[in-house]
């Protein structure tokens, strides 16, 4: 019976949540020095063509729990200009998502002697989403209404806005800011047809000196979702150990809805590394809510590689 009511419940949860948002499950995977997968105008920052994949696997423990790989790319083109590539696979028990987001972004300097920069991104999103019943048990619990697999695909679009000054950052994002045909009723009729939703990312980078090798980064993000209202933030903090141009960093993020601040969703320690142009990170995060009974987290792991440094020398890419 438990382990129907929980495929019930991740059934339930892939439609009216996922199903709203059309887009990859957004855990802390872009404190892996992986920003690209957040926002398009991080897309081209750096001074070579970066590559992350990333890997997550929700509720340890949990049969058919949320699984969901992802391929994120982006490099500098000429002085001003960035693309970059994001390709996902998310599976929720019998439900599936793939999709893919090719962006584009400019970048500006507005005073390079006080590094001032100024960025705008677009996004093109592709995302398709289904209900797989073959492995349904329609033997032992019929259901007249399961015919046949469910599937939407849904075309967007995401915009965004990124300005740093020195080592402060501060970038705003909307995703999918098309509504949904209201005719596309795949679902259910109580389908909402807005899918926007909203990234206010920011921080800082602060060191005690120029000689020091130790950097301290607190940053935050702000997520809100039009279609029903609901909004999350997360609080972290990272430390960064440099070693010339290698570098070492741990720290910690903390997820809340904001009408429920001192109920964490979870508390997820980050640990990662950066040697020459191999990239790995680690993130586990301990859940807090209700499922807590069940399982006890989920794992996010990152690895990476950094191509063809100096492809621009554009004081923006540092």
């Amino acid at each position: 019976m438990f382990k129907r009511l929980l495929t019930l419940a991740l059934i339930t949860s892939a439609l009216f949540v996922r199903g709203q948002e059309l887009n990859s499950p957004q855990l802390s995977q872009y404190l892996a020095d992986n920003p690209f997968v957040l926002a398009p105008t991080y897309a081209g920052i750096g001074d070579h063509v970066k590559i992350r994949l990333n890997g997550l696997a929700q509720w340890v423990g949990i049969k058919d729990a949320p699984r969901t790989q992802s391929l994120a790319a982006d490099m500098r083109i000429g002085e001003k200009s960035g693309v970059g590539v994001f390709l996902y696979n998310d599976s929720n028990g019998y439900t599936k998502q793939r999709g893919a987001r090719v962006s584009f972004a400019h970048h500006l300097t507005l005073d390079r002697y006080e590094d001032e920069f100024l960025s705008f991104g677009l996004s093109y999103n592709f995302n398709q989403f289904n209900i797989d019943i073959d492995q349904f048990n329609l033997i032992d619990f019929p259901d007249n209404g399961i015919v046949n697999n469910r599937q939407t695909t849904n075309h967007n679009f995401d915009v965004g806005v990124l300005y740093r000054y020195d080592k402060f950052y501060f970038a705003a994002n909307a995703s999918n800011i098309l509504d949904k045909d209201p005719r596309d009723l795949t679902f259910d009729i109580d389908e909402p047809n807005e899918l926007r939703n909203y990234y206010v990312y920011t921080g800082y980078r602060y060191t005690k000196s120029r000689t020091s090798n130790l950097e301290i980064e607190p940053s935050m993000l702000f997520k809100i979702f039009e279609s029903d209202g609901r909004s999350e933030t997360d609080l972290n903090v990272k430390f960064r150990w440099y070693d010339f141009e290698d570098y070492y960093y741990a720290g910690v993020t903390y997820r809340f809805l904001n009408d429920q601040i001192g109920n964490p969703l979870y508390i997820a320690p980050i640990l990662g590394l950066k040697k020459s142009n191999f990239y790995f990170g680690y993130s586990y995060q301990i859940i807090l809510n209700e499922i807590l009974g069940y399982s006890t987290g989920t794992h996010v792991v990152t690895i990476g590689v950094d191509l063809f440094q100096g492809i621009s020398n554009c004081r923006c890419t540092y």
